[in-house]
């Protein structure tokens, strides 16, 4: 069984009057574009290791099989905001596994898609954990909550946000999270 010991986050957006070529104008603004990328659900491995995406980067090969959990969303509507967003969520105990969460939306901000994605992840790791925390709170109030727990140690997100292309092309955003 293959568990991936390292992860890197990317992202990028394209534009063409294809559709799929505009997806494949954003994998390689994201540096991507070379793999046979594959979906996978949300699961930060145990001791996965964090790494820079330059550093990712360079282990990709040409055609490799690349894992990835991927959020995307595209438009060809002329200035439709459109987002993808990557949140993870790391547990002190780095023996235990994370989660990662994948967000598109459209007419939001890339804080606002970046945030809902990493509290996403926040509170998929927390109800694992047994955090007891109140649902109906916003993000900062449960961010402070699930850290002051002592259990999750880390959250963050990766995002991209594009506005449509104003002469109607299409307009893809991604963001990427690839193990290795």
């Amino acid at each position: 069984m293959y568990v991936p010991t390292r992860i890197f986050f990317t992202k990028g957006v394209g534009t063409h009057k294809d559709r799929l070529a505009s997806f494949e104008l954003a994998l390689r603004k994201a540096g991507i574009e070379k793999c046979n990328l594959v979906y996978v659900s949300s699961i930060f491995p145990p001791k996965c290791k964090q790494i820079s995406k330059t550093e990712g980067l360079k282990s990709l090969m040409p055609g490799g099989i690349t894992f990835c959990v991927m959020a995307r969303n595209e438009t060809n509507e002329p200035n439709r905001l459109v987002s993808s967003a990557i949140g993870l969520a790391l547990p002190s105990d780095r023996g235990e596994y994370g989660y990662l969460s994948e967000h598109h939306a459209f007419g939001e901000t890339q804080e606002k898609t970046g945030e809902y994605a990493e509290d996403l992840a926040a509170t998929m790791l927390a109800t694992t954990l047994g955090i007891e925390f109140d649902v109906n709170a916003a993000w900062s109030e449960r961010e402070q909550t699930y850290k002051a727990s002592g259990r999750i140690i880390k959250t963050q997100h990766t995002c991209q946000s594009a506005e449509g292309d104003k002469n109607g092309l299409w307009t893809t955003t991604i963001a990427v999270a690839v193990f290795l």
